[in-house]
């Protein structure tokens, strides 16, 4: 596939991500946080579970489960905490607030990610081109934080 494919499937992504945390925080004010996160991993749980086991849709092996190191999987944890932190932030300071700061810890994050070549992913050197976006990133986000 293209990269350019790959990065459209991610803005699709992003779409998705703060439509999720709308609903998230919406239904967080109603049952709570964690009973929420409960509710929206549960159902995940069960449509993955379906795509996987009775449309057969996955593409990958299970059975090398035990060949991945341990910390791989702390991004089930991780998950949790997300789930829960989203619903928190957008369900106080609002969608577009939480997703601006969202994903000014994203950025900043996937940058140090690429820096290090962490988690096995490919090295990518930071570059003045990549400090000038974080830094414009940073601006926007003071300005669509700012009251």
């Amino acid at each position: 596939m293209q990269t350019w494919l790959y990065l459209l499937i991610a803005a699709g992504a992003g779409v998705l991500m703060a439509l999720q945390g709308s609903l998230n925080g919406a239904l967080s004010k109603i049952i709570g946080t964690l009973e929420g996160s409960f509710a929206v991993h549960l159902l995940g749980l069960v449509t993955v579970a379906l795509l996987l086991f009775v449309c057969g849709l996955g593409r990958g092996d299970l059975s090398r489960a035990g060949e991945a190191p341990w910390y791989l999987y702390l991004g089930g944890l991780l998950n949790a905490a997300i789930v829960c932190g989203v619903m928190l932030a957008v369900g106080r300071a609002g969608a577009g607030r939480a997703t601006t700061a969202i994903i000014s810890g994203q950025l900043t994050t996937a940058l140090l990610v690429d820096q290090f070549g962490l988690f096995g992913l490919a090295r990518q050197s930071f570059t003045w081109g990549r400090g000038a976006g974080l830094v414009l990133m940073a601006a926007a986000a003071w300005l669509l934080l700012g009251r």
